[in-house]
């Protein structure tokens, strides 16, 4: 079974998985371990929601699969300022993580607000 599909929120997710990797491999180089490790399950963990909330066992199960993803996406945010405000990264990744931070949040955003309504829609039929 592929990781990867022609699914924009999987691919999305996975290539922002190996750039906080990257992330973490340069901030140990500084000898940052804490907050590095933080960054990293975090920055990963958005990505193995998602891809578990693609099996769920239900829109339920989906829906709160897809939400603990976004609970990541703010986590991770909050470590990428933290690092950013301290010294540890520069602007430029600063700047390019955090808006792929906020790109993941709202197609996640969509999703879940997409797949409520025709639950709840379905659920009232």
């Amino acid at each position: 079974m592929p990781i990867l599909s022609n699914n924009i929120i999987l691919k999305k997710s996975y290539a922002f998985a190996l750039a906080t990797i990257e992330l973490y491999k340069n901030l140990k180089e500084k000898k940052e371990f804490i907050l590095s490790k933080q960054v990293l399950r975090s920055g990963t963990a958005i990505g193995a929601n998602i891809q578990e909330a693609m099996s769920g066992q239900s829109k339920k199960d989906f829906i709160h699969k897809l939400e603990i993803a976004q609970k990541e996406i703010r986590e991770t945010w909050y470590w990428l300022h933290l690092l950013f405000d301290s010294g540890y990264i520069q602007i430029d990744t600063f700047q390019c993580l955090a808006k792929d931070c906020e790109e993941l949040n709202r197609i996640l955003s969509s999703i879940i607000i997409t797949t409520k309504q025709r639950y709840f829609r379905q659920q009232n039929a």
